[in-house]
């Protein structure tokens, strides 16, 4: 195998091996280098798709020996115009199992590990071992789920700045047509996607309205059979999206409505787009948008060159446009800061505390039922503790932090490892990837 690999690499050890003036920081020419990347570096590739496919094949050729990739589906028919390592052979068997094979048995000395399953299955020890996780997702979910995760590792010194070894660095890739984008997300450092989730704008929905009496469109024709026709024909049904046979009625039932309004355009294709909320994608933008994020990830390991600072986006429908944009982090996120604020009444109870954290419009959309503990101690635990914790419950809080009153009341830091002033509490919730960190401090106003 090493007489096959001898030479593969002289790109990258003129890459690594060479000092330049566009180096990043630190930055060190040395064979230990490309030994790393071969050998030691461990990547994630999450997602399997469109995407995911270009992001392992490129990888793959830029060094990286030792790759793992999951994904939940399964490989349609539908993926074989772009998803390029599937084969008509594939359908219906597990795109990350498919797609590692392919690349291992295609590109000589990498080892691409398969995972076929949901995200969540995995435990937060699967992800800590990894240097870099790229995403090649196609969902806002799946994407905070991760960010949580990546957030989930964070470690915060006294004076309030991220413990740098603690950081663990996503890149995202996204694309929608002939646009897309690619993001270096180091928590603590950059902003999280919980700090810049306006960057998403909200699914396109239809007013019901327009849908049942003025439809204009192949997708209102789509609409009005799923969100009308279905319940109203087929109540004791659950609609599933992935059931050919359901796909198959309702794009029959959207046909015939298209023909009532002299509406052109609703096809098989468009019915399952409408239905999965399915973008279409275009393989050239996939390739482009994979190798700015494979690229990235090679800066990250080695610093061979100074990294993307820290949002780039791609629009080629009429000519090539790129645009890099450097996004604030939002120094109050519940997911990558050093702690949130709340300020409550000086004489509020720990109760009252608690109904203030589900109240605050940060706080409250991450939380059900949370726990909270002032550093080794737990005031309040719901499960097995709760009986022993509950009596703090009335209790007024600046009591139970009382090691910290003089900190809480003058602003300074505390023993609960806040340097802006207050006290860390740690809350845990069944909700949550990991626990947040709250600063609370307190006011002179009175709770009646």
């Amino acid at each position: 195998m090493e007489e096959q690999l001898e030479g593969r690499w002289r790109d990258l050890e003129y890459l690594l091996m060479r000092r330049g003036n566009i180096v990043g920081p630190g930055f060190e020419p040395c064979p230990e280098l490309l030994e790393f990347i071969r050998n030691d570096c461990r990547i994630l590739v999450v997602g399997a798709g469109g995407l995911g496919c270009e992001l392992l094949k490129d990888l793959a050729l830029s060094g990286f020996g030792n790759i793992d990739v999951i994904d939940m589906d399964t490989i349609d028919v539908s993926n074989l115009n772009r998803q390029f390592l599937f084969r008509p052979a594939d359908v219906g068997k597990s795109k990350a199992q498919v797609a590692a094979a392919r690349i291992s048995e295609r590109i000589t000395g990498v080892s691409v590990t398969p995972h076929h399953c949901m995200i969540q299955e995995k435990p937060l020890d699967f992800y800590e071992q990894f240097h870099v996780i790229l995403l090649g997702l196609d969902s806002l979910e799946a994407r905070r789920y991760m960010n949580s995760v990546a957030c989930s590792f964070l470690e915060f010194e006294e004076d309030g700045s991220p413990n740098m070894a603690t950081i663990k660095p996503l890149i995202d890739g996204g694309t929608e047509g002939f646009k897309g984008h690619a993001r270096v997300l180091l928590p603590g450092v950059t902003p999280c996607f919980e700090c810049t989730l306006w960057l998403f704008p909200p699914q396109t929905k239809f007013p019901l309205c327009t849908l049942a009496e003025t439809p204009r469109s192949a997708p209102h024709c789509i609409e009005y059979a799923k969100i009308v026709l279905w319940p109203r024909e087929r109540p004791d049904d659950e609609f599933d999206a992935d059931d050919e046979g359901h796909l198959r009625w309702m794009f029959e039932k959207a046909l015939e409505r298209a023909k009532e309004f002299g509406i052109p355009g609703v096809t098989y294709q468009l019915t399952q787009g409408v239905v999965k909320n399915i973008i279409p994608a275009i393989a050239s933008t996939n390739a482009i948008i994979a190798a700015a994020c494979t690229l990235e990830a090679l800066k990250l390991v080695t610093m061979c060159s100074v990294g993307l600072n820290n949002y780039i986006m791609y629009v080629g429908t009429d000519s090539i446009y790129t645009l890099t944009s450097a996004y604030e982090k939002d120094s109050s996120c519940p997911m990558c800061s050093a702690g949130v604020g709340l300020t409550v009444p000086s004489n509020a109870t720990l109760q009252q505390v608690i109904d203030a954290m589900l109240s605050d419009a940060g706080l409250g959309k991450h939380l059900s039922k949370p726990s909270v503990s002032f550093g080794n101690v737990n005031l309040y635990v719901r499960g097995a503790l709760e009986e022993m914790t509950r009596g703090n419950l009335d209790k007024k809080m600046i009591d139970l932090v009382s090691d910290s009153r003089e900190n809480i009341t003058n602003g300074g830091g505390n023993g609960g490892g806040s340097g802006s002033g207050g006290v860390m509490l740690t809350v845990n919730d069944k909700a949550l990837i990991a626990p947040l960190r709250v600063r609370l401090k307190f006011n002179n106003g009175m709770v009646h």
